[in-house]
C-alpha cells in the first residue's frame, strides 16, 4: 500500500504540471522507434526545463548534466529563444560491457516563444553543476511602475475629487 502525503495548501498548478511531464515522457518514449532504443540510447532528447517569472525578469533552467558547457548554444532571434546542445557517449567502454543504458544521448533543440515584455538584448546564462539558467531582462515599460495617488479635501459642497497620478522613479 502507497502512502500519499496530504498538502493542503499545495497549488492545483503543480499536479497539472506533474501530469503533463509525465505525459510528454510516455508520448516520446512511444515516439522514438525501437531501433534508437537499442543503439545505447542514441537519439534527440529533451532536458526538463523550469520557467519563472518576477517583476524584473524571466528566467528559464534546463537540466543537461553530462553536456560540456561549449557543446551548448544558447540563441535569441524574433522572440524566440533557442537552446541547442549535444550528450556524447564516452567511447571508452565497449558496447557490449553494457547490462543497462538508461541515459539518453545525442542532441536537442528547445526553443521558446518569448512574451513582447521580455528585452532580447539582455540575456545572460550560467551553466553550473548540470543546470543552465538563463536570465532574460524586462524591457522597463514592462516592469511595475508605482503610483502615488493624492486625494484633495474637497468643500462644504461636494465637488469631484482631483487626482493627480505622480510616476515613481
Amino acid at each position: 500500500m502507497t502512502l500519499n502525503r496530504f498538502v493542503p495548501f499545495r497549488s492545483p498548478l503543480a499536479d497539472v504540471a506533474v501530469l503533463q511531464n509525465r505525459l510528454n515522457s510516455i508520448f516520446n518514449d512511444f515516439a522514438q522507434p525501437e531501433a534508437a532504443e537499442n543503439s545505447l540510447g542514441m537519439g534527440n532528447f529533451i532536458p526538463p526545463v523550469d520557467v519563472y517569472e518576477d517583476a524584473q525578469q524571466l528566467v528559464l533552467k534546463l537540466e543537461v548534466p553530462g553536456i560540456k558547457q561549449e557543446d551548448l548554444d544558447v540563441q535569441v532571434e524574433n522572440q524566440t529563444l533557442t537552446v541547442k546542445g549535444e550528450r556524447k557517449f564516452e567511447k571508452d567502454e565497449k558496447e557490449e560491457n553494457f547490462h543497462r543504458i538508461e541515459r539518453r544521448y545525442g542532441s536537442f533543440a528547445r526553443s521558446f516563444t518569448l512574451p513582447q515584455t521580455v528585452d532580447a538584448g539582455g540575456v545572460k546564462a550560467n551553466y553550473e553543476q548540470g543546470v543552465l539558467t538563463i536570465s532574460l531582462g524586462k524591457k522597463e515599460a514592462a516592469k511595475p511602475k508605482q503610483v502615488k495617488v493624492e486625494i484633495g479635501t474637497g468643500a462644504a459642497t461636494p465637488q469631484p475629487k482631483q487626482v493627480e497620478a505622480k510616476t515613481a522613479a
